[in-house]
């Protein structure tokens, strides 16, 4: 759980503006407001992408946990 929690905050903002940085302005050579348009968009996407791993693992120990319930 902490680890997708130090995950949720990182990531979207470190890639916000990593990708603002780097990618859009001085990759591709995008005005810095455009940049911050589709810095926005991946950062979104970032989050998504993580809440959708923490679902992932959440379901995983749910039915990991039944598992070995039935076990018994």
């Amino acid at each position: 759980m902490l680890f997708f929690t130090i995950l949720m905050i990182t990531l979207p903002i470190g890639l916000y503006f990593t990708s603002k940085a780097y990618l859009f302005e001085a990759s591709l050579g995008y005005s810095s407001n455009d940049s911050y348009f589709y810095a926005a968009i991946v950062a979104v996407i970032a989050v998504h992408v993580v809440l959708a791993l923490f679902v992932y693992a959440a379901w995983n120990e749910g039915s990991r946990q039944l598992r070995e319930g039935k076990q018994d």
